[in-house]
C-alpha cells in the first residue's frame, strides 16, 4: 500500500515538473521572438526599411503630410513608438513629410465632379472625402463646398474634400379632377403651378362626323376656347404626377 503511495506521488511530482518545463519553454520561446521596435522618425522610407527589415519588421507608409519641419522624404510618426516589444514580423505603421507646402488650393466651387477632380489632380493633389447633398435651386454633380478653402495655407494634408449636390428634389403631386370646368382657368392655374397644358381635343358630337344622307360635306369641328368645358383629362384624377408636367385635355 505505501509503495503505491509512493509511486503516485512520484508520478505526480513528475507531472508538475513536466508541466512547469513547457510553460517556462513556452514563455522563452515567445519572449525570444519579441523585437525592440527601433526608431524610424528622421529616417528615410529605405533606411527605414532596412532597419526594421534586421529586426523581423516591415515598415507601411500610410500617409503623407506638409511639414515646415521635417525635411520631404523624411519619417514624420510612427505607430508603435519606439521602445514598444513586439513580435518579429510585426508592421511598423509610418507618416512621411511632403515638406513645407508648395502648392496652392484651387478653387473648384461650382464646378462638376470630373472638372473639379481634373483640377485638384493637376496640381499633385488628391480628392479625400466626397459627401453628396440635395440642395434647394443648386444643379446636379455641382460642387457646392470645398475643405480647404481656395488659396488656404498651413494645409497639413494634400488632399481637397468636397461637398457636391446632388439637385432639387423633385415634387410630386396627387392630380386633381378639372373635369367640367373652363379650359381658360384651368389653363392659368395649370401655368401658375408651373405645369404645361399639353393638347386639346374637341369632343365631335355624332352629327358632324362623316358625310351627311345627301353626300355634301359635313360641318366643321368646333376650335377649343377659354370657354370649353373640359370632359376628360390626362394624367388622369388621382394619377401621382410630377412638377412641370404636361396635361392634356379634352373639351366640349
Amino acid at each position: 500500500m505505501k509503495t503505491l503511495f509512493r509511486l503516485t506521488l512520484v508520478a505526480l511530482g513528475l507531472m508538475l515538473v513536466a508541466i512547469a518545463s513547457a510553460l517556462l519553454a513556452m514563455r522563452i520561446a515567445i519572449h525570444t521572438t519579441e523585437v525592440t521596435v527601433p526608431k524610424i522618425v528622421g529616417l528615410t522610407p529605405a533606411e527605414a526599411d532596412r532597419a526594421a527589415a534586421g529586426l523581423g519588421l516591415t515598415v507601411m507608409i500610410e500617409r503623407q503630410y506638409y511639414s515646415a519641419d521635417i525635411v520631404e522624404g523624411k519619417i514624420m510618426t510612427q505607430i508603435p513608438a519606439p521602445g514598444t516589444r513586439v513580435r518579429r514580423g510585426w508592421q511598423v505603421r509610418a507618416s512621411e513629410s511632403l515638406g513645407p507646402q508648395r502648392v496652392s488650393i484651387p478653387d473648384v466651387l461650382g464646378q462638376s465632379t470630373r472638372a473639379a477632380d481634373l483640377n485638384i489632380r493637376r496640381r499633385g493633389l488628391d480628392i479625400g472625402s466626397m459627401a453628396y447633398a440635395q440642395l434647394p435651386g443648386a444643379a446636379a454633380d455641382q460642387v457646392m463646398a470645398q475643405g480647404p478653402p481656395p488659396d488656404a495655407s498651413g494645409v497639413s494634408v494634400p488632399r481637397i474634400n468636397l461637398l457636391v449636390s446632388v439637385g432639387s428634389p423633385v415634387s410630386a403631386f396627387v392630380m386633381p379632377s378639372f373635369i367640367g370646368q373652363p379650359l381658360g382657368s384651368v389653363n392659368l392655374l395649370l401655368l401658375d403651378a408651373g405645369f404645361h397644358v399639353g393638347n386639346v381635343t374637341v369632343a365631335v358630337p355624332p352629327a358632324l362626323g362623316g358625310e351627311g344622307a345627301s353626300g355634301t360635306a359635313t360641318v366643321s369641328a368646333p376650335q377649343p376656347s377659354p370657354a370649353s368645358i373640359i370632359v376628360s383629362q390626362t394624367p388622369a384624377p388621382g394619377q401621382r404626377v410630377l412638377a412641370g408636367a404636361t396635361v392634356n385635355f379634352e373639351v366640349r
